[in-house]
């Protein structure tokens, strides 16, 4: 596969941190359940109640939208119509300033992105096999998670540097009706919107050999459930690897979610220190992602996914046996933690393209999409029931723990299965 297509693939990952880092984890969100928008506490209550009703709109239409883009083989098409509706909503974003009267836009729009974005991203990963060979969809995958990191470093850096660290920032903009956040949004979605042009470009639907009827959206799910029982009876270890995902997926997004509380409330980190440490979490994970693609070729995905839990297991037990050790201890165990991460999401997306069934690619990333959504609650019910029984903040790393171990059982009791993914 020329690398010029691989590199247009890999960009939408750089572009999309756009949206992951920038509007849903550190400037938007946060600066959405700040005083202007109403009480923190209500408005973080009605931020978390949006996301949940997107997180259920993403379980009940993924699948089905993956399974109608793989029928119509149209994944690059509808990669650009969902990449395009994240694009403006996003921009859209520049509309919300910090008054009660807003806050519903700034809600609905944050929903409709996330919800738009997991779609996108169903059409992406299913392009795996179109971007790869069967020889280099582990270092492929790698890459393209290695760009998402490093594009959210450098757009932070711009965006914080640009416009929310200084008083007065590039063309004149200040913080007066949080402007500031609000042309970063402009920002952000001009370089999503520029990252994803590339991979629309280069990568081209390829008509089937044979028309495949149409189908009513509603007989999709119709359709849907026949396939699943189909992998069940045909693919099973596919079905499994589904729910072992799902359970360590949850497991690698607290560590990200929770990194930050635990380094300001346990270790004493000042935000200033704290931003430091995301961006350098974010060049550790990258640069280990990238790295241990090129391994995961080589020795299999499984086995990069087990190393990685492991190690995640081993540094988050670190992280609290020296919760009394300052912060050096968190640098090093804290940064450790993110090394492991980007792995094994990575490996994670190749193993799935390795046993995918052939032509199946947008339904069963579709139905990824799914598993993952339907135990978003195990992590921070873990975290907080550690902190709760265990009465200290760093408790809550024993939370953590548990989940990856969980997923780390269930990872070990599938039988190892033969690479089934061909390029298509």
């Amino acid at each position: 596969m020329p690398g010029r297509i691989v590199a247009a693939w890999a960009l939408w990952d750089w572009g999309s941190a756009a949206f992951n880092a920038v509007v849903t984890t550190f400037v938007f969100a946060v600066y959405l359940t700040s005083g202007g928008f109403g009480a923190p506490a209500h408005v973080s209550a009605l931020l978390g109640w949006s996301l949940a009703a997107a997180g259920v709109l993403i379980a009940l239409l993924a699948p089905v939208t993956g399974m109608r883009a793989d029928r119509a083989s149209r994944r690059t098409l509808w990669l650009g119509v969902n990449t395009g509706i994240v694009v403006l909503t996003m921009a859209l974003l520049f509309v919300v300033k910090p008054e009660p009267g807003y806050l519903w836009l700034g809600l609905l729009l944050l929903a409709a992105g996330n919800v738009f974005f997991e779609f996108a991203s169903v059409n992406y990963n299913a392009m795996l096999a179109q971007v790869s060979t069967p020889r280099t969809i582990g270092r492929v995958s790698g890459f393209g998670w290695g760009m998402g990191y490093l594009g959210g470093i450098v757009l932070l850096l711009v965006v914080y540097l640009g416009f929310i660290a200084p008083e007065v920032g590039l063309f004149g903009v200040t913080a007066e009706d949080g402007l500031n956040v609000r042309v970063a949004m402009l920002v952000a979605a001009a370089w999503f919107g520029l990252s994803a042009i590339p991979v629309l470009r280069a990568v081209r639907d390829k008509p089937r050999a044979a028309p495949v009827p149409r189908i009513g959206f509603f007989a999709s799910y119709r359709e849907l459930g026949r396939r699943i029982a189909l992998l069940w009876r045909e693919h099973r270890p596919v079905l499994g690897f589904l729910l072992a995902s799902a359970v360590f997926r949850d497991g690698l997004a607290g560590v990200f979610t929770f990194g930050g509380v635990l380094a300001a409330g346990t270790f004493g980190f000042g935000a200033d220190t704290v931003l430091l440490f995301a961006i350098a979490a974010n060049v550790v994970a990258g640069i280990s992602t990238v790295v241990v693609g090129l391994l995961d070729d080589r020795i299999g995905s499984r086995t990069v996914i087990i190393a990685a839990l492991i190690g995640l297991v081993v540094s988050g037990l670190a992280v609290f046996l020296l919760h009394d050790a300052g912060a050096t201890a968190f640098w090093v165990f804290g940064l450790a933690l993110c090394m492991f991460v980007g792995p094994a999401q990575s490996a994670s997306r190749s193993y799935l393209q390795h046993h995918m069934p052939a032509g199946r690619e947008g339904e069963v990333y579709g139905l990824y999409a799914t598993t993952g959504r339907a135990v978003s609650f195990l992590a921070p019910t873990a975290f907080a029931l550690a902190v709760t029984l265990g009465g200290a903040q760093y408790w809550g790393v024993i939370g953590l723990v548990v989940v990856l171990v969980a997923g780390l059982v269930l990872l070990l009791a599938l039988t190892p299965q033969e690479r089934t993914a061909t390029r298509r």
